[in-house]
């Protein structure tokens, strides 16, 4: 974990936007298409440790994007070239567009300037999506993310690190199954790209008066 004032630095609300990813109804909601995934996310606190960070990105003037993943109920541009996209197919619950399963899960509270952003392809919340296009027009230099520990923050805080943003992961804030995959995860291989820090960590940066700091 980094000094108080680098990890401060780092999350400066005018350079640094929230990104959260498949934390939608499908996914992490009570009607899960990934029952155990959703459980392990409400059980662990992850959920609601998202929508703690969310909140508190809202009153510092933080940009928040929500990155959803869903298909045409024809599956028309969805990808089917590995074992989980084709498994998702299969799901009784589809991340249907225009469904309520890829509306953003409660509690975490969609304010009217976040941004969400859709994919119809892929693992990533980043490649090949708006994304990155949007966050070099946010002035974005630091990407903090979460929630699915188990595809999907990884690719993101690879992809972002890529592009050439700092990534910080608050550890409480991301969630995976087996439970114990997500510690593991984090120390052997997020930590080794990502700043890796604690949902209070995150809260008392943006908190603090230094947040006073305005978005160009």
């Amino acid at each position: 974990m980094p000094p108080r004032e680098k990890l401060a630095e780092q999350l400066d609300p005018a350079t640094t936007v929230l990104l959260t990813v498949e934390c939608q109804q499908g996914v992490v909601g009570p009607d899960s298409a990934l029952p155990e995934l959703a459980k392990e996310a409400l059980a662990s606190g992850a959920l609601h440790n998202v929508a703690r960070v969310v909140a508190v990105a809202h009153r510092a003037g933080v940009q928040v994007l929500h990155a959803v993943a869903e298909r045409r109920p024809d599956g028309r541009g969805a990808s089917s070239n590995a074992r989980l996209f084709r498994a998702a197919g299969r799901l009784p619950v589809q991340q249907h567009s225009g469904t309520t399963a890829v509306r953003i899960a409660a509690p975490i509270e969609v304010a009217d300037e976040d941004i969400v952003v859709r994919r119809l392809h892929g693992l990533s919340p980043i490649a090949g999506t708006d994304v990155d296009a949007l966050l070099r027009n946010l002035g974005c230099r630091t990407l903090v993310v979460g929630v699915p520990a188990n595809v999907a923050i990884p690719n993101a805080v690879f992809d972002a690190v890529n592009l050439g943003y700092t990534a910080v992961v608050p550890s409480g804030a991301i969630a995976g199954v087996p439970s114990d995959y997500t510690p593991a995860m984090i120390r052997n291989t997020l930590a080794l790209v990502a700043t890796v820090t604690t949902t209070p960590e995150v809260l008392g940066c943006w908190q603090s008066p230094r947040r006073a700091t305005t978005r160009a």
